[in-house]
């Protein structure tokens, strides 16, 4: 293992997110607010990245040094975000403070805050804006300003970059990360000019655009999107909530002009079916609850894409729904979005390889002569692709209960727990009961806290990097 080299990745990364903080205190110099918690952060996040950043190191990257660093610097960017939370006095623990930033970062949007609108607008806005540097993923912006990282760069993408298969869009991976970051920054600024043009402030618009675009779901109203009150407002949203759902890869082609290429994606076409479906089962199980047809169509739609995009932002209180409507929605948190976005969970293309999988196997027990294969948008998988989606669901499915069995120390209802592990692995946000929409996570103890933040990353970076930094042999110098 080359520690030299991890150490020196992580300071410069440490040193991006320094940079990155400068904005909120921007923002809390505008509001007349204190800036000292954001000069604390950014002074000591700098002076430990710039430390790191000195070490000296060669250049020998491998995929063991790719997926350890990504795991390292996670852990670490959650610690040094938390800082701004730590110093501005209003949370109660640092572990309450990390849980935050991990959920920020992570895109997962649970929280630990009964209130929200108390909070000075520089915190809320750094809330916000680490849901839009996480969507994308902090190493992804790193490599875009840092090219001079080089080809120790694709190891990193391949660690960081959600979805079962990783590859760049150019030749280079810098220039992979500055188009990716120019279609995620472009589209996220489409939606803050319709949403002001809906009627929403240009302080909420910006902060609501940030958690969409890193489908996180931190809002800065108590009541979520449910307080605009406004059908514009979350029409708006559901569509841009399913737009960063899809891969970014389907956008680069459109762009390229190759529009039908783009269109024959399997998965994309699965995560529609899904989409409509569920909001169509769901609408017409709520109906009696919510009253009239075109509302029930909408809270349905708007929940689905929260849910399925893991955003996490709440319309209403799906937890007051029928057990039917708030068991699909469970089963979104599983499902995810696509492979390639800002989303979070199992991912549409996993699940699609797995039942192609399952069903290749009916038809080989049936003709077992034939040559069976599992295709993918026309092509045929590779067996080690199909080993590893059915080597991550198996540990996606042994961690989820083993955090559960953790977090189940603190005697909690089971709809809770369950659902409070499976937001968090998911990156969801809201779960159900007392974790759910109105609710939050603060009643939990410091070690469930801790457990779920460690569930966030996992699910946030799809768990190997982070069983690579506890393995033993990862450590061993070779």
């Amino acid at each position: 293992m080359n520690f030299r080299l991890v150490l020196r990745v992580t300071g410069k990364t440490l040193m991006v997110l320094s940079v990155t903080m400068v904005l909120p205190l921007l923002v809390a110099l505008l509001y007349r607010e204190d800036p000292v918690p954001f000069l604390l952060a950014i002074a000591i996040t700098g002076v430990v990245g710039l430390s790191l950043s000195l070490i000296r190191s060669d250049d020998h990257f491998f995929p063991r040094e790719g997926f350890f660093a990504v795991a390292l610097i996670w852990l670490l960017v959650g610690a040094c975000g938390a800082l701004p939370f730590f110093f501005c006095g209003y949370f109660e623990s640092y572990v309450d403070c990390f849980f935050e930033s991990v959920s920020g970062f992570t895109t997962t949007g649970s929280s630990i805050l009964t209130e929200v609108e108390p909070l000075p607008r520089g915190i809320l806005f750094w809330r916000s804006f680490m849901h839009f540097l996480g969507g994308m993923g902090v190493l992804v912006l790193t490599i875009a300003l840092i090219p001079s990282l080089g080809g120790r760069t694709l190891h990193l993408m391949k660690a960081e970059s959600p979805g079962p298969v990783v590859s760049k869009l150019v030749p280079k991976s810098s220039q992979s990360s500055k188009i990716l970051y120019g279609i995620y920054c472009g589209l996220t600024v489409v939606e803050i000019l319709v949403l002001r043009l809906a009627g929403m402030p240009w302080y909420d618009s910006v902060v609501n655009s940030f958690a969409t675009a890193g489908t996180g779901g931190f809002a800065v109203k108590n009541l979520s999107i449910a307080a605009y009150n406004s059908p514009a407002v979350e029409i708006i949203i559901t569509v841009f909530m399913l737009i960063f759902s899809v891969n970014f890869s389907v956008y680069f082609l459109i762009l390229c002009g190759k529009v039908r290429q783009a269109l024959r994606s399997d998965e994309l076409r699965f995560f529609l079916v899904v989409v409509a479906v569920s909001t169509a089962l769901i609408a017409v199980n709520i109906h009696d609850t919510v009253g009239t047809a075109g509302e029930s169509v909408r809270h349905a739609a708007f929940q689905v894409a929260s849910i399925i995009s893991t955003t996490g932002f709440a319309s209403t209180d799906f937890n007051l729904w029928p057990e039917f409507s708030r068991m699909v929605l469970v089963l979104l948190m599983f499902i995810g979005a696509c492979a390639g976005s800002t989303g979070g969970a199992i991912k549409c293309s996993r699940v699609l390889l797995l039942l192609r999988s399952i069903r290749r196997e009916i038809r080989q027990i049936i003709h077992p002569r034939v040559v069976n294969v599992v295709k993918l948008d026309g092509r045929v998988v590779d067996e080690k692709d199909v080993r590893s989606v059915l080597i991550f669901f198996a540990a996606y499915i042994f961690i989820t209960l083993g955090a559960a069995l953790l977090v189940s120390v603190d005697n909690f209802s089971f709809g809770t727990t369950f659902t409070a592990v499976v937001t968090c692995i998911g990156n969801v946000g809201p779960g159900l009961e007392m974790v759910g929409p109105m609710g939050n996570f603060s009643a939990f103890s410091d070690f469930s806290k801790l457990v779920l933040s460690l569930c966030m990353i996992l699910g946030r970076l799809e768990i190997i990097p982070i069983l690579v930094l506890f393995s033993g042999t990862a450590w061993k110098r070779t």
